[in-house]
C-alpha cells in the first residue's frame, strides 16, 4: 500500500551525484523522498561513470513508467531502462550538471 502522498506503488532507488557540485546528492535524495519515493542510498557516483552534463535516470528493474515518476520529482532527467537484477532497487539516479534545485536553505 503506498504511503501518504506517494503516487503509486513503492519505488526504490540510489541518487548518486555526477555533477561535480558538491552536495547535490542529498537536495536530490530529500526532494524524492519528498515525492514519496524510497531513497535507499546516496552519494557520490563512481570515478568510471566520471561527470555528466545531464541527468540520467536508468531503471534497473520495471518499465519507463517507474523512470518518468522520478523525472517528474526532480524536474530533470533521461530514462533509459537497462534492466539489471542483482541490484536490489528499482532505479539509479544519476544526477548531472543540468540539476539545479531551487530549494529552501537548510543550514
Amino acid at each position: 500500500m503506498p504511503g501518504a502522498g506517494s503516487q503509486g506503488p513503492r519505488v526504490t532507488v540510489e541518487v548518486l551525484n555526477a555533477s561535480g557540485t558538491p552536495g547535490l546528492a542529498k537536495v536530490g535524495t530529500r526532494m524524492l523522498r519528498r515525492a514519496g519515493i524510497d531513497v535507499l542510498a546516496y552519494g557520490n557516483a563512481p570515478e568510471t561513470v566520471g561527470t555528466l552534463d545531464s541527468t540520467r535516470i536508468v531503471v534497473r528493474r520495471g518499465t519507463e513508467q517507474v523512470g518518468r515518476r522520478l523525472r517528474r520529482a526532480l524536474g530533470v532527467g533521461q530514462v533509459v531502462v537497462q534492466p539489471d537484477t542483482a541490484r536490489l532497487l528499482d532505479a539509479s539516479v544519476l544526477l548531472g550538471a543540468d540539476f539545479t534545485p531551487r530549494l529552501e536553505f537548510h543550514p
